[in-house]
């Protein structure tokens, strides 16, 4: 048996069906999605989690508070959620590399 997670994070050109991945040994497997918003993330994760068996799901630092919720009362309470925040240093170096990269 492994175990089965999920790390998601908001792409402003990204489509869930087919910006995906999938890495796995015997005994961990990692499902990746990327997504454009929360609408996509609130599907994604009902699907993986029926689907899949997820059991716990990663979320990068574009997520609110108000996101993780929504989340989470879709997926219950035996899916854990964990969000990737970094320190003001590192969230500013990530989000002058976005920018430069025509995020925003």
């Amino acid at each position: 048996m492994e175990f089965k997670s999920l790390f998601m994070a908001h792409v402003p050109d990204a489509d869930p069906e087919k910006d995906n991945c999938v890495l796995a040994t015997e005994k961990y497997k990692l499902y990746v999605r990327l997504v454009k918003g929360q609408s996509e993330a609130l599907e994604v994760v009902r699907k993986l989690v029926k689907a899949e068996g997820i059991e716990s799901i990663m979320l990068c630092p574009g997520f609110t508070h108000k996101d993780i919720a929504e989340i989470q009362e879709v997926v219950g309470p035996n899916v854990g959620i964990t969000v990737a925040r970094g320190d003001s240093l590192s969230s500013k170096v990530a989000m002058e590399a976005m920018k430069e990269a025509g995020w925003f």
